[in-house]
């Protein structure tokens, strides 16, 4: 199983990965492991997960995400789905 994950920082910037393990790939962003949006911005939350079950649909899944509009995102966020 692998999931495409958004986080929210301080300053309301969004984080779009993905990873097998979402409670690791949260430690390692906690420690300064990985993105440098984490590294600068260790204060942040976990906004929204899903699940896909091969890597291949979990980073198209991120592709497709990352191409938004913060808009786009949002509803994702807030919804649950991209209301456009």
């Amino acid at each position: 199983m692998y999931y495409t994950y958004i986080l929210r920082g301080p300053k309301n910037h969004l984080y779009v990965g993905i990873t097998q393990n979402i409670e690791e790939r949260i430690k390692r962003h906690q420690n300064g492991d990985g993105a440098e949006f984490t590294k600068r911005n260790n204060t942040y939350e976990i906004v929204h997960a899903e699940s896909s079950s091969t890597l291949l649909e979990a980073r198209r899944r991120e592709s497709q995400i990352k191409g938004w509009r913060r808009e786009k995102k949002e509803n994702l966020i807030r919804f649950g789905k991209p209301i456009i």
